[in-house]
C-alpha cells in the first residue's frame, strides 16, 4: 500500500515483501519436522462396555522437552462417540511427556481398532500451522453392557431381608449316586441295587443325594431373524448427544438382548456352583465352549460373545441338533434363545426336538415381536387400520400359541417373553429347574 501510494516508497515496498516472503519460507522450513520427535502412545488393549461412558489414556512423548501447545484428535470409528473432536494439550517445558484422557462413548459391541492419532502446533515464528499423522495401536474390545439388568435382578442375588435367594426345601430325592446301604423296610424295588444283592446274598439299597453341579447351556441363533430390532433403549454419556449418535444406540437387536441375558444367566448359574456352557449357531455351529466354572470361563464366553453378529442366513436346526447329541452326553439343562414366528422354521424346529427333548431339558425362549397380543387387550384403536392390525398380530400370536402347545407335547417348554423382562424370566426358569431337580 506504501508502494502504490507514493511511488519513491516502492523500491523498500518491495524490499519488505521479499523480506516477508523470505522469513516466512524460513519459518517453514525450520518448522516441518517440528513433529517427527513427538510420539502417542495408547494402551494395547482397553477393555470398555457398550453404552457407558468410557475414557482412553494417552501419552504424548516429547524428547526435545520444549514447551510445544497441541491440537489433538484421533481417528474413532464411527460405532465410538468421541466427547470431543479435538483437544487443546499443553507440552510442558522440562517435561519428557503429558499424560490425559480422551473420555468417549461406545455405542456398539464389537473389536475397533485405532490407527491414526492427529496433531497440530504453530510453527516457531508463528506463521504457518505445521500438522501431521501419528501410526497408533490400541485395540477397543466393547463388551455388552449388563449394569442394567443386573440393577433389575439385584434382588435375587441378595442374602438378606424378603427378597433375595433363601434355603428352599428342593423337591425330589436326587439323581446323583452317593453309596450302598442296608436294606430297610419301605425302600422301593427301584432302589434295589440287584447286583450287590446277588453278591452279597442279602438285598441292597442304593443312596442317592441331590446334584450340586449341573450343566446349563446357552444356544444362541445369530441367524437373520436375531438381526431384526427388538426395541428401544436410551443410551447415555459423552457423545451421544446428536440425533445420529442417539439413533444407532437406540435399536437394540434380538441378538443384543440374547448376549446381555446369557451372560446374567452365565453370572447366576456361578453363583450356584453350575457349569455353564455356551453354543451360537446359524446354518452351522459356530461357537462352542463346553460347560464350565471360574471366572476365567466367563471372561472366554464374554469374549466370544462380543464380537458375534447375526448374519443374513436362515438356521439350520438338524445341523445344531446333531451337534448337540453328538457332543453332550450328559444330560443337560439347554436354553434355546431364537425366533420362531417363520413357519417354516418352526416346523423344521419341531422335528428335531423330539430328539433332544429325550436326553436334555429343552427349554426355548422368544422374545414376543411388538403388535402380537390377544385380541381385545389393547385399546389403541383410533381406525379402521388399527382393527386389522390388531386382528393380524392376534392371528400371530394364536399361530405362536399352537406352537407352544405341540412343543409342550414333544416334553419341551416354550416361553414368549417380554424384551424387557428377558434376562429376568431366564433367571426365574434357572432357578426353578433347580429348586424342582428337573435336571
Amino acid at each position: 500500500v506504501l508502494g502504490a501510494l507514493h511511488p519513491e516508497a516502492t523500491p523498500m515496498a518491495i524490499a519488505l515483501i521479499t523480506g516477508l516472503a523470505i522469513l516466512v519460507a524460513v519459518d517453514a522450513a525450520l518448522s516441518t519436522g517440528r513433529l517427527d520427535a513427538i510420539t502417542i502412545s495408547l494402551p494395547p488393549v482397553l477393555r470398555v462396555s457398550s453404552n457407558r461412558a468410557a475414557s482412553l489414556p494417552v501419552t504424548i512423548a516429547n524428547p526435545d522437552q520444549a514447551g510445544l501447545p497441541l491440537r489433538f484428535a484421533l481417528g474413532l470409528p464411527e460405532e465410538i462417540a468421541g466427547a470431543r473432536e479435538e483437544m487443546e494439550v499443553l507440552l510442558p517445558a522440562g517435561a519428557s511427556q503429558a499424560r490425559f484422557e480422551w473420555p468417549f462413548t461406545p455405542l456398539k459391541r464389537g473389536n475397533f481398532r485405532l490407527r491414526h492419532a492427529f496433531l497440530e502446533t504453530i510453527s516457531r515464528m508463528g506463521f504457518w500451522s505445521v500438522r501431521s499423522s501419528t501410526p497408533v495401536m490400541c485395540e477397543l474390545r466393547v463388551y455388552p453392557s449388563v449394569l442394567a439388568e443386573r440393577r433389575s435382578l439385584a434382588a435375587l442375588f441378595l442374602n438378606r431381608g424378603a427378597f433375595g435367594i433363601h434355603a428352599q426345601r428342593q423337591i425330589g430325592k436326587g439323581r446323583d449316586f452317593e453309596k450302598l446301604r442296608e436294606y430297610s423296610p419301605g425302600d422301593g424295588y427301584d432302589e434295589i441295587h440287584w447286583k450287590a444283592t446277588a453278591r452279597r446274598g442279602h438285598p441292597v439299597t442304593k443312596v442317592f443325594q441331590i446334584e450340586r453341579t449341573q450343566e446349563v447351556y446357552v444356544i444362541i441363533d445369530a441367524s437373520r431373524l436375531s438381526g431384526r430390532a427388538a426395541g428401544r433403549v436410551a443410551a447415555s454419556g459423552p457423545g451421544v448427544d446428536s440425533i445420529e449418535a442417539r439413533d444407532r444406540a437406540a435399536e437394540p437387536t434380538l441378538l443384543e438382548r440374547f448376549i446381555t441375558s446369557a451372560l446374567i444367566l452365565a453370572q447366576a448359574a456361578e453363583k450356584h456352583g453350575d457349569l455353564f456352557g455356551l453354543l451360537t449357531f446359524t446354518d452351522r455351529v459356530g461357537t462352542f465352549l463346553r460347560a464350565k466354572s471360574g471366572q476365567q470361563h466367563y471372561g472366554a464366553c464374554r469374549d466370544a460373545l462380543y464380537t458375534l453378529h447375526s448374519q443374513d442366513i436362515t438356521p439350520d436346526f438338524d445341523e445344531i441338533c446333531s451337534f448337540i447329541r453328538g457332543r453332550l452326553r450328559r444330560r443337560a439343562l439347554l436354553i434355546f434363545l431364537t425366533s420362531l414366528d417363520d413357519p417354516v422354521l418352526a416346523e423344521n424346529f419341531i422335528q428335531n426336538m423330539g430328539l433332544l427333548a429325550g436326553q436334555h431339558l429343552v427349554l426355548v425362549n422368544m422374545i414376543k415381536p411388538s403388535g402380537v397380543d390377544p385380541l381385545f387387550t389393547r385399546n389403541d384403536v383410533a381406525g379402521i387400520d388399527d382393527i386389522y392390525r390388531h386382528l393380524g398380530g392376534h392371528l400371530r400370536w394364536q399361530d405362536l400359541r399352537e406352537l407352544e402347545k405341540t412343543l409342550q407335547r414333544r416334553g419341551v417348554r416354550f416361553s414368549l417373553l417380554e424384551n424387557e423382562k428377558l434376562a429376568t424370566e431366564l433367571v426365574s426358569q434357572y432357578f426353578s429347574v433347580k429348586q424342582r431337580q428337573l435336571i
